[in-house]
């Protein structure tokens, strides 16, 4: 099973662009996907696949409720289908008080002498909807800073991938995700490996290429480099889809370049399907 979360301190859309992109290339080669969206911000995965959800609705079942042991029904009630048969559990404006809500249930249990771990609540929800006899493929997008939304992310999936800015700033924050994975396994004994970095809105400039150099040099692995695409981002953004449903229903005419991102993000999917010892069933074109 592959399990992993997007994560880029400087958070914005390359983000939730790449989880978005990459859950699609997973559910177009077969794989049975689940993504969980878990960004407090309205332009999450939830606006980008564009279901019809009202995250403010507080009556409705959501996934915090699952979190501290509050549900109004089944887990499996909670995902919504969206493009290429991609399950998303939305994120639900309840995540912004999440903290909160960990604190007293942790509260709540000491005063009865049981244990609580407030970073371990996604992988306890999880395991207890089987989600690994469901699904070949969990994303899970969350907040781009620290805190028990982060936190839970990496518990449950111990993975990362980490878009990246090719620029002093995006150096920085690939130092900074350093230090938080670091901070994280020592807190709470969990070990989160990154499986790739991605550097996205790639321009070849020379003080790129020192950059770039300077990053694999340092380990980390970067199977491929996407280059600046703003305006097919934008288009996915504006009708709420994919690149791939961009490129084919909304384009005029094929962009090669467009076609070669298409088959970047392709070749990424597939490389972490690998490292996770996934088969390809069928590639969908």
């Amino acid at each position: 099973m592959l399990t992993y979360a997007p994560v880029s301190e400087a958070g914005g859309v390359g983000k939730t662009t790449t989880a978005a992109t990459l859950a699609t290339s997973h559910a177009r080669a077969g794989h049975d996907v689940l993504v969980i969206d878990m960004d407090t911000q309205n332009g999450s995965l939830t606006y980008f696949f564009g279901p019809e959800y009202d995250r403010g609705d507080p009556e409705a079942d959501n996934l915090v409720r699952h979190l501290v042991g509050r549900p109004k029904g089944d887990f499996e009630d909670l995902t919504i289908e969206v493009e290429g048969g991609v399950d998303l559990i939305p994120s639900h404006n309840m995540l912004e008080d999440l903290h909160e809500f960990l604190i007293n249930e942790k509260q709540q249990a000491e005063n009865f002498g049981e244990s609580f771990s407030m970073y371990h609540q996604l992988h306890r929800v999880l395991k207890d909807a089987n989600v690994r006899e469901e699904y070949d493929v969990i994303v899970v997008d969350s907040a781009g800073k620290a805190g028990p939304i982060l936190y839970n992310a990496l518990v449950a999936v111990r993975n990362v991938v980490i878009p990246f800015e090719a620029t002093a700033k995006g150096q920085e924050s690939i130092e900074g995700l350093d230090d938080l994975v670091d901070g994280l396994e020592q807190s709470i004994d969990v070990d989160v490996g990154v499986l790739s970095v991605v550097p996205i809105g790639y321009k070849d400039t020379r003080d790129q290429r020192e950059i770039l150099s300077e990053l694999r040099e340092s380990g980390f692995p970067v199977p491929v480099v996407i280059g600046e695409r703003g305006s097919l981002m934008e288009g996915c953004w504006k009708q709420q889809c994919s690149p791939y449903t961009y490129v084919e229903e909304y384009r005029d005419r094929k962009r090669d370049y467009e076609l070669e991102t298409l088959e970047q993000f392709d070749d990424l999917a597939r490389y972490l399907e690998r490292e996770a010892g996934l088969e390809t069933p069928e590639v969908t074109a």
